[in-house]
């Protein structure tokens, strides 16, 4: 890589990596440290094609969602888990708000990857179901069960979101969070 590329990298990465971790974050459920190992790989794998790349910030996250589902694939899954970390910077939703990201957190911990992916992509990157079947590798219809199947499970493990869910007061919920996410 020359120079001006390597500069031109180096300035994409400071400008961007708040926005590609938190995605990375939601990504692994929540777990911050696994999710700056993603990043992190994923850039790796960027800087050697740099030169080459039209649209950097697209082709990282195609990058970081096929990491992701290459970990679905390992022979060994993980057997760590993660667990929900309070919010890294006050937010204007208030108590209420780190809350609920907590709790969607810890919801979103306990989906698989393939599921978190899904509803990642769909609801906090707002991709339409085509380009999510594209970016993943699969087709449409796969798409929408598992956002189907999903958001049934994020429902049934925390019954507690349409509690705190503030699409019923009328507030939009935090970034990152759908209101579908948050219905009963």
């Amino acid at each position: 890589m020359d120079a001006e590329s390597q500069e031109r990298f180096r300035e994409f990465v400071e400008s961007r990596s708040g926005a590609l971790l938190r995605t990375a974050v939601l990504l692994s459920g929540g777990d911050r440290h696994a999710a700056e190992d993603l990043l992190q790989n994923a850039l790796v794998k960027v800087a050697d094609r740099w030169s080459r790349i039209d649209e950097p910030e697209a082709y990282v996250r195609q990058v970081l969602y096929r990491q992701q589902v290459g970990r679905w694939r390992l022979k060994w899954p993980r057997r760590e888990v993660a667990v929900a970390e309070p919010p890294e910077r006050a937010d204007d939703g208030g108590e209420g708000a780190a809350e609920l990201r907590v709790v969607m957190r810890g919801a979103l911990a306990r989906l698989t990857a393939r599921q978190r992916a899904v509803l990642v992509l769909r609801y906090f990157e707002d991709l339409p179901e085509a380009d999510v079947a594209r970016m993943l590798g699969c087709s449409v219809g796969t798409v929408r069960s598992t956002t189907h199947r999903s958001l049934a499970r994020l429902r049934a493990l925390a019954p507690e979101l349409a509690a705190l869910g503030p699409a019923t007061a009328g507030v939009a919920p935090p970034r990152g969070i759908s209101p579908v996410e948050v219905r009963p």
